[in-house]
């Protein structure tokens, strides 16, 4: 695929620290982007966010210097159609990325052709999987070597040397966009598809510390789409259930520390200051719950992400915020947002700039994603709505009351009117959307 060039269209704690960074930011040079992303990272995954069994002192490194959006979602829990959205700003119903092994659509420019225009150096390292999961050729970026495909726990630290690497030997003053594209904690596939056999299962009894428990909503109301009724649940024991919990915060641990070593080059170089550092995950993973594992369903497990926004001296510090419903769709007019160039035409998603620096600003009052099988899921700050086409089973879950996604409300005529809003919503939301031709057939309601 040849390199394409798009040039065309182009909170704080107090006023004065706002007032501050604003004139700061007039004045200095544009920043730097480290944008890192990692592969089936759930949101639960990160000590930051409350887990104990877990331990990401590099991930909690960027959340003390930064911004966590907790209320962030993939807008597809599968990688390829994920990614699509992360760098153009839009839906995977509109790159044309509805399936994995997709490319963008030729006419949507990613954010590496779009930067690579504006003065930007563009470097990529490690998985892009649209289409390929390891190329050497993504269009506007130049790739680095590293990683390869279904080997995290080897591939990634190749993937973190060729970027520390490149900022230790790189001598250019202009801004980069500098992707670090990790593979793990996804290795826990293989961990799950190698544990369908009962000698697999010996090393339980090597774990030298208590287990992760069984998540809460384990058990759940099953009334459920077919197509959800249809992903994977293991039949497995209470003691496998938690040994698998284990293993999955291991495989995080060791993306974590890949992250550090990032971080650490960063500060070796001298270019932390001057860097907007943005990580995040494709999808979650299923973690058991709802008695789910791995991925491409619409409860929060597989839907929600880690994002992280970090920029020294003008990011708040150790900021949680769980007032906005944000999206992958955010990551790249966020990045140009900072960088002071427009955002790519068409683009669905918001900067999340004003967010980070405690703007007044009015935001969105809901957030969707899609699935496989034609799947919706609608969640705004009352409820979570979720639909296949052509099943007549919908969900409808409380969020104040049931964040776990356990208590199905939508046949309860007591909350219809909340049901049709969601449906109301969900069509607005699509009549809003430039389908790409694959995703025509996708939509839910007509």
């Amino acid at each position: 695929m040849k390199r394409r060039d798009f040039i065309g269209t182009g909170i704080l704690g107090a006023p004065a620290l706002a007032i501050r960074t604003a004139r700061a930011a007039a004045a200095a040079p544009p920043p730097s982007f480290l944008f890192v992303i990692a592969d089936q990272l759930s949101m639960d995954a990160v000590t930051a966010h409350g887990n104990r069994f877990v331990r990401t002192p590099n991930l909690d490194r960027l959340a003390r210097a930064g911004v966590s959006f907790r209320d962030s979602y993939t807008t597809y829990p599968l990688c390829s159609p994920a990614r699509s959205s992360m760098f153009t700003g839009r839906m995977p119903s509109e790159t044309g990325v509805i399936t994995n092994g997709l490319p963008i659509r030729a006419e949507i420019p990613n954010l590496g052709q779009w930067l690579g225009g504006r003065g930007y150096e563009a470097v990529y390292a490690g998985k892009w999987h649209v289409p390929n999961s390891y190329t050497g050729d993504i269009p506007g970026f130049t790739v680095l070597p590293g990683g390869f495909t279904g080997q995290g726990h080897m591939g990634d630290a190749a993937v973190s040397r060729a970027c520390q690497a490149w900022l230790h030997n790189r001598s250019s003053q202009s801004p980069f966009l500098l992707v670090a594209s990790f593979l793990q904690p996804h290795d826990i596939c293989a961990w799950v598809s190698s544990h369908t056999r009962e000698a697999a299962w010996e090393r339980m009894a090597e774990i030298p510390a208590p287990m992760p428990p069984i998540p809460a909503n384990f058990e759940y109301d099953q009334t459920e789409p077919r197509a959800m009724r249809s992903e994977r649940r293991p039949k497995w024991s209470e003691k496998q259930w938690r040994y698998y919990l284990w293993s999955y915060y291991r495989h995080v641990e060791m993306v974590d520390a890949e992250i550090g070593r990032l971080l650490d080059a960063l500060e070796d170089t001298g270019r932390a200051n001057n860097t907007v550092v943005i990580m995040t995950a494709d999808h979650g993973e299923g973690s058991g719950h709802h008695q789910m594992v791995l991925k491409n369903y619409l409860y929060d497990e597989a839907a929600k992400v880690p994002l992280l926004v970090s920029w020294p001296g003008r990011t708040p510090a150790g900021k949680q915020d769980t007032a906005h419903l944000v999206s992958g769709i955010d990551i790249a007019p966020t990045i140009c947002d900072y960088a002071g160039v427009a955002a790519p035409p068409e683009v669905t998603g918001r900067s999340l700039r004003p967010l980070v620096e405690g703007r007044n600003v009015q935001w969105r009052e809901m957030v969707a994603a899609e699935v496989a099988r034609g799947g919706r899921m609608v969640r705004t700050s009352e409820c979570k709505y979720i639909v296949y086409p052509n099943d007549p089973v919908e969900q409808l879950f409380d969020w104040k009351t049931d964040s776990g996604e356990t208590r199905n409300l939508a046949s309860d005529s007591r909350h219809a009117r909340a049901l049709e809003a969601h449906r109301r919503l969900l069509k607005d939301w699509e009549g809003r959307l430039k389908l790409a031709p694959n995703a025509a057939k996708g939509r839910v309601r007509g």
